[in-house]
């Protein structure tokens, strides 16, 4: 083999192994309720990058305590933007880097068709023994939720029939499984397991905070800040609306 075929087949080499020495592993603290559109979107991006991602799915509040005491997280996708900002402002996180992700929908659902009225009617009547939401102190879902039942005066009124999930994800579990008739979980979530399913009240975003769902970076990693990129452009936020969030006016 002459210099310049060497040359050139070494060059041929090096483009082969590149990806590969490039590639990073990143975990990513995602919010129990982004979790499945989290999934599809970090794998659009392990496509176009070669990159891995690992997904550890839990309550916003649990991730926050982790993070603070030092859990090797590189990225967190909160479901609020309490959280984010005061990582930030404690110097957990990289300053600048937080941004709005994905707007969230609060529903009351059953998987009982006759269930849930189009008003939300049922919580009065009370035709249920157990009303799942996530816990208030821990997940902005459940924090929704609480701020829905005070506007409609029945907070204190249904203390006795509220079952508490970690997460929003445990709440939809407790739902799903029948363990409660009805509950507080996410839109996107009812649209995951299947719009054909169940009965549902969209609950009016008057009625609650917005649920602003923010991330932020933990660490200066290229490849974290290059998912985040990719989440928050045009074909992150493709994905996110699809699976029934709503996104930022940016996109």
């Amino acid at each position: 083999m002459n210099r310049r075929s060497t040359t050139a087949a070494l060059f041929l080499l090096c483009l082969s192994i590149a990806p590969a020495v490039q590639a990073e592993r990143i975990r990513v603290a995602v919010a129990a309720n982004f979790a499945g559109a989290a999934q599809h979107v970090a794998d659009a991006f392990e496509q176009a990058t070669g990159h891995t991602v690992e997904l550890v799915a839990g309550s916003t509040g649990k991730h926050y305590a982790q993070i603070v005491n030092g859990a090797p997280f590189d990225l967190l996708l909160a479901a609020d933007r309490a959280r984010p900002e005061r990582l930030e402002q404690d110097g957990h996180a990289v300053p600048g880097s937080r941004v709005t992700y994905a707007l969230g929908r609060l529903v009351l659902w059953s998987p009982d068709a006759e269930r849930v009225d189009a008003a939300g009617e049922v919580l009065r009547r009370g035709a249920f023994r157990h009303l799942a939401l996530a816990n208030p102190r821990l997940a902005p879902y459940g924090e929704a939720a609480r701020e829905t039942l005070e506007h409609v005066g029945l907070w204190t009124a249904l203390q006795g029939r509220l079952v508490y999930g970690e997460n929003v994800g445990q709440a939809f579990g407790f739902v799903a499984s029948g363990a409660a008739e009805l509950g507080f979980v996410a839109l996107a979530q009812v649209r995951q397991y299947g719009a054909a399913h169940g009965s549902a009240w969209i609950v009016p975003a008057s009625f609650h905070e917005p649920i602003e769902q923010q991330a932020i970076l933990l660490r200066n990693a290229p490849a974290a800040a290059e998912f985040l990129d990719f989440l928050t452009g045009d074909a992150g936020a493709r994905i996110v609306a699809a699976q029934g969030y709503g996104v930022p006016d940016v996109h």
